[in-house]
């Protein structure tokens, strides 16, 4: 049932613009607005593909339309399917409590009519967000707990990315992070792993450079050495410190020799200098 007139009006200007009258009926029709938590899940829940594009279809009668209760006739109108078929559907939705009947009130006309009742679909919804939630605060929390007690960042597993890292980064920089730097921290985490993350961190800690602009110029180096696992960036770490090592020993080599050919040309000058005096 229609709690209002539906009935188009339509401009009588006979020089229109095909485009400009497109572009105002897009603005002007409006739009359907679906939760995009509930396209993430409504699988979970026991709905069918063709079961959601027909509550997609029912919602957008009940908000542009007015129609709180349309009949499997109209709803066929938008559907590649038969009246029968939508009937059965909406029954199975009925009979799951996906959705349900209620009676509603229009205070203008002083009516009471019958519709669909949205309710118990967008309860199942928001029992599923409650659950990824929790999940996700109690991984969060072990993380933090392994962090304050143990320190080790070798055993972390992370299930969400953004955030089992996020603990991690305020408890080492003592403070909850900026917007800016969540986001910093979603872009790594689209980008590597996040143990190598982690280890990033972990090395900027330990040189003391508690800053975000040091751990992306780690994050960098091992990105153009394309340096993918933790046992390949210790390698590089190893031949680094190897490389360094090698060129202070020969440095120290060629100073050596340096003071030594100096040594042997200072005498040689005391030599001469005696022969013109002697």
């Amino acid at each position: 049932m229609a709690a209002q007139h539906n009935e188009k009006i339509i401009k009588c200007d006979q020089k229109v613009n095909i485009t400009a009258t497109f572009g105002s009926d897009l603005v002007l029709e409006g739009a359907t607005s679906i939760p995009n938590i509930l396209l993430k899940t409504y699988n979970q829940i026991g709905i069918s593909d063709f079961q959601m594009l027909l509550l997609i279809q029912m919602i957008r009668l009940n908000v542009e339309k007015k129609e709180y209760y349309p009949n499997p006739e109209m709803l066929a109108e938008y559907m590649e399917a038969d009246p029968p078929r939508i009937n059965r559907e909406i029954s199975i939705l009925l009979e799951k409590e996906i959705i349900t009947t209620s009676e509603y009130y229009d205070s203008g006309r002083k009516v009471i009519f019958k519709g669909y009742d949205f309710e118990p679909l967008f309860l199942k919804v928001s029992d599923i967000w409650a659950g990824i939630r929790a999940r996700e605060i109690e991984e969060s929390e072990k993380l933090l707990k392994i962090m304050v007690n143990s320190r080790d960042f070798t055993d972390i597993k992370f299930h969400n990315k953004t955030v089992g890292l996020i603990p991690i980064f305020e408890n080492e920089f003592g403070r909850a992070l900026s917007p800016i730097e969540v986001e910093q921290i979603e872009q790594w985490a689209e980008e590597a792993e996040a143990r190598l993350i982690v280890e990033a961190l972990k090395q900027a800690v330990l040189r003391g450079k508690h800053n975000f602009k040091y751990i992306n110029s780690i994050l960098a180096e091992w990105k153009r050495n394309n340096l993918q696992t933790l046992e390949a960036i210790a390698e590089y770490d190893r031949e680094f410190q190897n490389r360094r090592s090698g060129r202070a020993i020969r440095g120290g080599e060629a100073g050596a020799g340096t003071v030594a050919a100096g040594n042997k040309n200072n005498s040689r000058k005391k030599e001469f200098i005696k022969t013109l005096y002697i």
